[in-house]
């Protein structure tokens, strides 16, 4: 049975510098925006930002410079990420390269791949989806039915992708396919391909949520011919290097930051009124924030270490998921106001836009159903 590690993890000096430079720039670079744009933060798409951070060294912080990354701690990165995500920065288009693609090109991929591709991640020129949910599957992603076959020159590809977070704006998809079919190949049938997401046969087709974004999308290949040399790792080594990568997508700042607007509004109009009566549920609220903060600084440490903290990184997307989807109706209950879109206070269309979007954080890197089927199995109850 595993034990969950969640050691104290205190940041170095360097990173609070780094932090004081990063308050700085986004004071400069973030004026004159709403505040419900603010609350669209890692979500949000603006790929000049996203260059500018390039220019900055503040994407690909951790790779090696011959990649070219900048080989700083995870944990300078990890200010980085919580500065710009409590300022509402709008990160979204060079998020998920940053986050997980990279990383796993770095460990997984080919000397090829690594010098075609990272670069210009780093530089926030090449942007990157993730295609691992499927229809009927979610995200049990040993479901995969997404076929690829092997052909003359690469693999023919035929299925669909579903809820891939910006596949509309992005370059390449890292995307999980099954190229064994046998039946006790459930787990070892799958291999990751990097795939260029101009190439002929594939659709791509945004859905619409309830605020009127597209930010999920349906990606169907039909007959899509990926080159050999665009394997990512080994042919059956999908299910090994998809865990691996999740442990980054489950456990960063995103997962109890992206309501933290919100909050902050909320003690705001509160203030306003000179009303003291929430401030006990306010602190409760804080509370809550430090812990899981904590929690996801302490896998962010273990990451540093060299460690595979899938199973804590698990236990902090589920809590935070659960934390951020609460926000909405417990600023309601507290201040009364109802939710607006397109007009109103900030405070009312900071709530209007997360009460509708938090609805999705749940699907984000694995449903709760998933998250805490790991969660048992870590610890010998399944």
């Amino acid at each position: 049975m595993h034990e969950f590690r969640f050691d104290p993890c205190r940041l170095p000096p360097e990173a609070e510098t780094l932090r004081r430079e990063v308050r700085a720039f986004l004071a400069e670079a973030l004026t004159d925006i709403p505040a419900v744009t603010h609350a669209q933060t890692w979500s949000g798409y603006d790929p000049a930002f996203s260059r500018k951070l390039g220019e900055m060294g503040w994407i690909g912080m951790t790779w090696p410079k011959k990649y070219g990354g900048h080989e700083r701690t995870a944990l300078e990165r990890y200010v980085v990420l919580e500065e710009m995500l409590a300022a509402g920065a709008p990160v979204g288009a060079h998020w998920i390269g940053d986050r997980q693609s990279g990383p796993l090109l770095l460990r997984f991929g080919t000397e090829e791949q690594r010098q075609k591709i990272l670069p210009r991640a780093a530089k926030g020129e090449l942007l990157f989806c993730i295609g691992m949910s499927e229809p009927d599957s979610g995200s049990d992603l040993a479901a995969t039915r997404t076929k690829a076959v092997r052909v003359e020159n690469g693999w023919l590809v035929n299925g669909t992708k579903l809820w891939t977070s910006n596949a509309h704006n992005a370059h390449y998809m890292i995307a999980l396919f099954r190229t064994n079919f046998a039946e006790d190949a459930k787990h070892t049938g799958l291999t990751q391909f990097l795939v260029d997401l101009t190439l002929p046969g594939i659709t791509i087709r945004p859905i619409k949520d309830l605020t009127g974004n597209a930010h999920f999308n349906e990606v169907v290949f039909e007959d899509v011919l990926v080159p050999d040399d665009m394997m990512v790792g080994t042919e059956g080594n999908g299910w090994a290097q998809v865990t691996a990568e999740l442990a980054y997508e489950r456990s960063g700042p995103e997962r109890y930051l992206s309501s933290y607007l919100l909050l902050g509004e909320l003690v705001r109009e509160l203030a306003r009124r000179g009303d003291r009566s929430a401030d006990a549920e306010i602190g409760r609220l804080v509370a809550h924030l430090v812990t899981l903060r904590q929690m996801s600084l302490s896998v962010a440490g273990l990451l540093e270490a060299g460690e595979n903290p899938i199973l804590e990184a698990s236990v902090v997307k589920d809590l935070g998921a659960l934390f951020e989807q609460d926000m909405p109706t417990i600023a309601h209950e507290l201040a009364g106001v109802e939710p607006l879109l397109g007009q109103g206070s900030d405070y009312e269309q900071v709530q209007g836009f997360l009460t509708q979007a938090t609805v999705s954080f749940s699907l984000r890197g694995g449903t709760r159903e998933i998250l805490r089927g790991i969660i048992a199995r870590g610890l010998g109850l399944r």
